[in-house]
């Protein structure tokens, strides 16, 4: 039986994760400090820790107490235009955390390890869709963070026989459960919602990008659909690969103002959106290319944007009876 830490567990995407898991016939425990993690996102019987990620002491106490045979850590801030006016407070949770991680692994001789990372590293792509082996060009500190977690990552395997996969993810969406909802308003689909019950338009920021509704485009991928990949990447680091740095993604872009016409129809309402400027940094377009985690693992998205919206609206009405 393999025992799985999973940092950030009781997050939007680690409970999740935690959740795949124990479907899956793993043991899981949760470390969470819960600064934004829910308790009831938990699921029952599941240990929980509650401690932060840059105490190297605490997270291997807990790997030791749980035996635990592998950490999936997710346990991060994320918001890229945050990081742009708070660096050092990215720089400091995100690449102290990972490193923390690290070393506790390395101190109880724990070899498994998923590590969250995000298609920020690769900054405006030259090419879509775009490939694991593409320049990493970050253009925000939190960026900046996944690089070097998979810089420590990497030099971990070769120091002392680190097993790891970076899972590169673009655009999550959508909910596994009611109870499970994204309740940030740093991710676009949540941020119309909050628009509407706040009785403003959701705002498109630009209209004039080089894209054929002038939209920017983005590869959203349905959360469960992200917390089965991470499974499977634990799977393939049991059999003992090496993955390294993969996509995941549906390998295919949805502009913003295809988003809000699919909440207009999910919600059966047009909710009137309002094209305001730019937000400098936006690329035009980035998607995902899947052909390596397909390949690799065996996974591929099953979950399209319809589902995306219409278990993240769900999960939203239920958050706010």
């Amino acid at each position: 039986m393999t025992t799985w830490l999973v940092t950030g567990g009781a997050g939007y995407i680690g409970s999740h994760v935690a959740h795949a898991l124990v479907a899956s016939g793993r043991d899981v425990v949760v470390l969470d400090d819960f600064s934004h993690g829910l308790r009831r996102r938990v699921a029952p019987k599941t240990p929980i820790v509650k401690a932060s990620v840059q105490d190297p002491h605490a997270v291997a106490i807990a790997l030791r107490d749980y035996n635990c045979t592998g950490v999936i850590h997710l346990a991060a801030i994320k918001a890229a235009g945050e990081s742009v006016e708070l660096p050092l407070t990215y720089y400091r949770q995100n690449i102290d955390g990972v490193i923390s991680v690290l070393e506790a692994m390395q101190t109880e001789g724990v070899t498994n390890f998923v590590y969250s990372s995000s298609a920020a590293v690769y900054g405006t792509p030259e090419v879509n869709p775009v490939v694991e082996d593409a320049a990493l060009h970050p253009e925000s500190p939190y960026g900046e963070t996944k690089v070097v977690g998979e810089w420590a990552s990497a030099a971990s395997g070769a120091a002392w026989g680190l097993r790891w996969a970076a899972m590169r993810y673009f655009n999550v969406a959508g909910a596994g459960a009611d109870e499970l909802g994204d309740n940030s308003v740093n991710n676009l689909i949540p941020m119309v919602f909050q628009a509407m019950e706040a009785g403003d338009r959701p705002r498109i920021f630009g209209d004039d990008y080089p894209t054929p509704d002038g939209s920017c485009i983005r590869d959203y991928i349905h959360v469960s659909d992200l917390a089965d990949a991470h499974v499977a990447a634990a799977a393939a680091l049991e059999e003992g690969r090496v993955v390294g740095p993969i996509n995941v993604g549906r390998g295919e872009g949805s502009s913003v103002r295809e988003v809000m016409d699919m909440v207009s129809e999910v919600l059966g309402r047009d909710i009137a959106p309002e094209v305001v400027g730019r937000r400098a940094g936006d690329p035009a377009a980035t998607w995902a290319s899947t052909e390596r985690i397909e390949r690799e693992l065996g996974w591929y998205a099953g979950h399209d944007l319809r589902d995306m919206v219409a278990s993240a609206w769900s999960a939203w009405q239920a958050s706010t009876d």
